[in-house]
């Protein structure tokens, strides 16, 4: 009994805290209690981002002990106008994809496309979608 009191007992940890990006890119930096760097990003499939410099992000740590870090995902913007269940992807650049639950896609920005243009299952010519090289 009196050695159950003679031990010391291990503080709390969180398997997730909120911290600051200090390193952009794939391999980034951040700032929770302290500085971890070269944390891998994980994100949703099909999906790649990568943290800019200042971005709030949530690093998860698993491992045996809680030592291996990993960054997967960051504070996100306003939800502005979107419903329960819909997605937007967007970009610094103003630029984004929402998939609204009618069905329907909106696209914002400049739209480039690489590749065959299939309208209602037709292959849409770029003599009849508007001229090659105007803006």
């Amino acid at each position: 009994m009196w050695l159950s009191k003679q031990t010391k007992k291990s503080n709390p940890t969180s398997e997730a805290d909120l911290g600051v990006t200090t390193i952009a890119g794939s391999q980034v930096g951040v700032l929770t209690k302290g500085e971890v760097r070269e944390l891998p990003v994980f994100g949703p499939g099909g999906y790649i981002w990568q943290p800019a410099n200042g971005d709030a992000v949530l690093v998860i740590k698993g491992g045996p002990g809680g030592e291996e870090s990993c960054v997967a995902g960051k504070a996100q913007a306003a939800a502005e106008d979107l419903q329960p269940g819909e997605v937007c992807l967007y970009a610094p650049g103003g630029a984004s994809i929402r998939l609204r639950s009618d069905g329907s896609v909106e696209l914002k920005g400049r739209v480039r496309i690489t590749g065959d243009l299939m309208i209602n299952g037709l292959t849409c010519q770029a003599e009849k979608c508007g001229a090659l090289g105007q803006s």
